[in-house]
C-alpha cells in the first residue's frame, strides 16, 4: 500500500488533471498535507485512522494562524479526505464535523493621493519608454482598468477627441470610461511623440506595444511600476491593482457614488466594490480624528 505521502502526491496529480488547480494552489496543499502527515506521525497517528477531534487538534498547533489560514489548511484537508472516500480508503470525512472559520475580507492595499502624485512624476519623459510608462500609469490611476485591460488596450479602443476608452472586461462585458483630460494629455503626446519609435517599424493596433509589436505583458508593466516606486521613494509594496484600488478608493474619498464606482471598475456585483467603502471610512474617521476639536 502507498505511503500516506505518496497518497498525498496521488490526490494533488488527480486535483491537477481533473480540475486543473494552479501551481500554487497545489503547493499549498501539499505544504498543508505534509505538515498533517507529519503531526500524525509525531503523534504516533495515521492518515486513514484519524478523527475529527485529531484533526481539529493539528490546526490548534499552530499557535500563531490567522482565519485564512486556518480556513486554508481545512480546504486541504477537506478535499484531501473527500478523495479518499471516493477512492474507497475510509468510510467517514473527519473534516465534516469541522466549520471553516470566516476568514473575512482583507482590505485592499492602497497609495495616498500624495504618494501617486509622486508615483506619476517618476518616469523619465525625456525618454520614449519613460513616456509610454507615464502615459500608462497616468490612464491607469484615470481610469481603474484592470492591468491585464491597460496592457491589452488596441487603439481602436480608444477615442482621445471624446476622452473615453471601451474596454471588454470579465464575461466580456463592455463598459466606457472616461479618461479625464491629464490622461488624455499625456496618451496623445506619447502617441506623438514615443509610441513608433518604440515600434521601431513594425505594424501593431496594441496602444502601448513592447518588442516587435506585440501587446505588453502584465508582468513586464508592474515591473516597470516597481522600478518607479523605487525610484519614486514609496515604501509600500506594489500588487497588480494598487492603482486601481487608489482610484476606487479616492473617488470615495472625494465623494463618488459607489454604483458609479461600480459601473467603472466593472464589478458585476455592489458587494465587491463596497469593500472600498471600508477604506473610504478608514481615511474619514482618520481625518475626523485628526481635525475635530472634539475628536
Amino acid at each position: 500500500m502507498a505511503t500516506e505521502f505518496e497518497l498525498a502526491e496521488q490526490f494533488l496529480d488527480t486535483a491537477w488533471s481533473e480540475q486543473g488547480l494552479s501551481d500554487n494552489t497545489l503547493s499549498s496543499y501539499r505544504s498543508d498535507l505534509f505538515s498533517f502527515i507529519k503531526w500524525c506521525q509525531v503523534n504516533n497517528k495515521t492518515v486513514l485512522k484519524s478523527g475529527w477531534q485529531d484533526l481539529l487538534n493539528f490546526l490548534d498547533s499552530y499557535e500563531v494562524a490567522s482565519p485564512r489560514s486556518r480556513a486554508r489548511r481545512l480546504t486541504s484537508l477537506r478535499r484531501f479526505y473527500q478523495y479518499l472516500i471516493r477512492e474507497a480508503l475510509i468510510e467517514e470525512d473527519p473534516t465534516s464535523r469541522l466549520k471553516s472559520p470566516r476568514a473575512g475580507r482583507s482590505l485592499p492595499k492602497s497609495l495616498t493621493e500624495e504618494e501617486v502624485d509622486v508615483l506619476l512624476d517618476a518616469p523619465d519623459i525625456e525618454q520614449a519608454l519613460g513616456l509610454r510608462d507615464k502615459a500608462m500609469i497616468e490612464l491607469l490611476y484615470a481610469t481603474g482598468l484592470r492591468v491585464s485591460e491597460l496592457v491589452n488596450l488596441t487603439l481602436q479602443e480608444i477615442n482621445l477627441e471624446h476622452g473615453v476608452v471601451r474596454i471588454t472586461g470579465k464575461g466580456d462585458k463592455e463598459r466606457i470610461v472616461p479618461m479625464g483630460e491629464e490622461a488624455v494629455d499625456w496618451v496623445q503626446q506619447y502617441m506623438k511623440e514615443a509610441r513608433q519609435a518604440l515600434l521601431k517599424g513594425a505594424i501593431s493596433d496594441a496602444l502601448f506595444p513592447a518588442r516587435q509589436g506585440k501587446a505588453m505583458g502584465r508582468h513586464a508593466f508592474w515591473h516597470r511600476i516597481k522600478q518607479l516606486t523605487v525610484k519614486a521613494g514609496i515604501n509600500k509594496p506594489i500588487s497588480p491593482h494598487t492603482l486601481r484600488h487608489a482610484f476606487a478608493t479616492h473617488l470615495l474619498n472625494h465623494g463618488a457614488d459607489l454604483r458609479v464606482v461600480q459601473m467603472l471598475l466593472g464589478h458585476r456585483d455592489i458587494s465587491t466594490t463596497q469593500i472600498y467603502t471600508h477604506v473610504a471610512q478608514a481615511r474619514l474617521q482618520s481625518l475626523h480624528a485628526e481635525h475635530h476639536p472634539r475628536a
